[in-house]
Order: structure tokens, then C-alpha cells, then sequence
């Protein structure tokens, strides 16, 4: 397979391209650009390495740089829980994604034009594909850990079924195995929100010079209220309100902000793109069930649950645990407590060092 391998010198930002790919549902991508991010060293063996799976408006971005805090950028360095002296951490941003891998805003190879809705409907196992084929141009022969957290977890079970000769171990934060009614009901909304702004187009809006921000800002709203808990919103705004002529509750200007803070580096197909592919999440899909998924697992399988998730609640994610366990997986279950509900992931960094700790030092 011929690529195009950028090697890391002083930056450890890189990009590879993968020739043509054909998602699990058709219509061939002429080539895939994969951006990436490593940490640390792969050793002479190419076993060291552990994979962060990001979430749905993730990136390559898992570690710090100067100026620029990464997702896990606390857990991620020398002597830290993902301790880049012993690791070689990599995380590259998805298929379909908009962060440097190639995705609906990118443009059709040999044109100026973007895919926009034209790009190919993409599963959960398309984006795992994709890692296989970049991480097989670094040189890694396998992981000693597959990590992610909310859509990066759906990834991390899709390795552990896809390729679990590859995976010492699995770790999914705030995912279950299969997505359940309530994500793909939120999802529904968000979508329409998008959809139905005047500025959409069709998906064709890059054409028109637009896009449909508004609709974006709301599903982005939307979502952050599914990311938190309602004991954090009346303990953080309750009903506070601004002092502004016109005044508004202040959880209101805070969704507003982070709805900003999306429109500003995200695109609206690409989020699309995503939640289609996360609606369509079952690890039993044409493999005759969850059950026959579970028995290809080999290496450790550990689910991490949050209080008060209204995404993936710890009962749903308990209830997954004990399923592999009955299926003969080496499964097992860490509680994460926390006020920040499914975020909880993203942001409890001494609750997740602790449990690094663990999961990495589990046989």
C-alpha cells in the first residue's frame, strides 16, 4: 500500500495519506488524509503504544502543547498516568471528522469544491479501519491499550471486536455497546436543528458561502445539556441573572457560549456526519448479536461509568460490564462520581489517573 508519511521532527503533528477507502455502505473516498498527534517514543518492537479514541467533537489534540491545553492533557506525559517515558501515545482526529482528517468540508481531490453532503455516509467501524491502516504506517504491531470516552468508547469496543489480537487491553469511558434510544432521540433534535436552518442548503451551503450557524449553535447547546447535571447547573447559575439592559439567565448565556465556541472551529456536515455515525453504534450489528461480538474479545475490557450520565447512565454501563462477563469476557466496572455528568470523562483527572493506574497494571 503506498502512502505518504510526513515523519515528526520538532512538531509531533503529523498526517498520513491513506490511498482510496470504501466505507462499510459504499461510494469510494479517493484518499483518506489522517492527522495525527504522538506522544512519547514506539519502541524497536512497535508494542508500546496505546490509542486515544476522541469524542464526537474531539481531535488529534490529546496532549498539551505550549499554548494549547490538550482533552487529556493532564494524564498524558512523563510520569504521568499515560507516561510518554514507557508509551508511545497516539491519537488521530476520525474519519469524517474536520480537524486535518478527511471529512465533508474537505475538498473532492482534484477540485476546489467541498464534499459537503456528498460525503459518504461513514460507521463507527470505518473510522477503527482507518486508525488500523495509520497506525500500521507507524509501525505500531500492537497497542498495548485502546482508550475513549462517549463516541471515542463506540470506537474503543469496535477495536477490541475488530481486531482484538491487537488490543492488550480496552478501556470505554461513557459508551455502551450498543446506542441507546435516548442518544439516538437527542440526536434526532440536534440534527433537525441543523437541517433547518435556512442557511443549510441541502448540505450544500459551502457553495453559497454560508453556513448554517444558528442551527449548529442550537444542536451544540442542546448537547451541552446532556453533557452536565442538573445538581451543576443550580449549583453553578441557578437562577442568577446578567446585568446587562437586557438581562438573560446566565445558564443561558453559558450554552449560548459554548455554542459560539463550536460554530467557530466546527462544521456543521461533519457534526452531521458523526451523530449518523453513532446513531448506527451496536457492536452486534451482522455479527448474529452483542453476545457473538463480545466472544471475539481477548484482552481486558474495562467500562467506566459517571453519576448522572443522561447519555450512557452507570446502570446501562454496569448491565454492559456484566454482559461481557457472562460472555466470558475479562470485563470489569469503575465508578467515576462526579457532578459533571457525561463530561465527567473529560475533566475528573484524579479520579482517571487512578484508574490509568489500574487499568494499565491489570494482567
Amino acid at each position: 500500500m503506498s502512502v505518504q508519511l510526513r515523519k515528526p521532527q520538532d512538531d509531533d503533528r503529523c498526517h498520513v495519506v491513506l490511498p482510496a477507502f470504501v466505507p462499510e455502505f459504499g461510494d469510494v473516498i479517493p484518499e483518506v488524509r489522517v492527522r495525527y498527534e504522538t506522544y512519547g517514543r514506539l519502541n524497536a518492537a512497535g508494542d508500546n503504544a496505546i490509542l486515544l479514541c476522541h469524542a464526537l467533537t474531539g481531535d488529534a489534540h490529546a496532549g498539551d502543547s505550549e499554548g494549547a491545553p490538550g482533552w487529556w492533557g493532564p494524564l498524558i506525559g512523563p510520569g504521568r498516568a499515560l507516561d510518554t517515558e514507557r508509551y508511545f501515545v497516539v491519537c488521530s482526529n476520525v474519519l469524517g471528522g474536520c480537524a486535518g482528517t478527511t471529512g465533508p468540508a474537505s475538498f473532492v481531490p482534484g477540485t476546489t469544491r467541498a464534499y459537503g453532503a456528498l460525503f459518504p455516509e461513514i460507521s463507527i467501524r470505518d473510522m477503527v479501519r482507518v486508525q488500523r491502516q495509520w497506525l500500521e504506517m507507524l509501525g505500531v504491531t500492537r497497542l498495548e491499550a485502546v482508550i475513549g470516552g462517549s463516541m471515542g468508547g463506540m470506537q474503543a469496543l469496535e477495536w477490541a471486536v475488530m481486531y482484538p489480537e491487537l488490543c492488550a487491553r480496552t478501556g470505554v469511558l461513557a459508551a455502551t455497546p450498543v446506542f441507546s434510544a435516548m442518544g439516538l432521540a437527542y440526536n434526532q433534535v440536534m440534527r433537525e436543528a441543523i437541517t433547518s436552518d435556512p442557511a443549510y442548503h441541502g448540505g450544500d451551503y459551502a457553495a453559497h458561502g454560508v453556513a448554517p450557524e444558528a442551527g449548529l449553535r442550537i444542536a451544540r447547546m442542546l448537547g451541552m445539556i446532556t453533557y452536565r447535571t442538573a445538581d451543576l447547573f443550580e449549583e453553578r447559575f441557578g437562577r442568577t441573572t446578567s446585568d446587562e439592559l437586557r438581562p438573560e439567565y446566565q445558564v443561558g448565556r453559558y450554552l449560548r457560549h459554548h455554542g459560539d465556541k463550536l460554530v467557530a472551529r466546527f462544521d456543521a456536515n461533519a457534526y452531521l456526519t458523526l451523530m449518523r455515525a453513532m446513531d448506527g453504534h451496536d457492536i452486534g450489528r451482522a455479527r448474529d448479536g452483542v453476545a457473538n461480538a463480545y466472544a471475539r474479545v481477548r484482552g481486558h475490557l474495562s467500562f467506566v461509568g459517571i453519576d448522572d450520565d443522561l447519555l450512557y447512565p452507570a446502570k446501562a454501563m454496569q448491565a454492559a460490564t456484566a454482559k461481557a462477563q457472562a460472555c466470558g469476557v475479562h470485563a470489569t466496572y469503575t465508578h467515576i462520581h462526579s457532578s459533571y455528568g457525561h463530561d465527567a470523562f473529560l475533566l475528573e483527572f484524579a479520579q482517571l489517573t487512578h484508574w490509568l493506574h489500574q487499568f494499565l497494571s491489570a494482567c
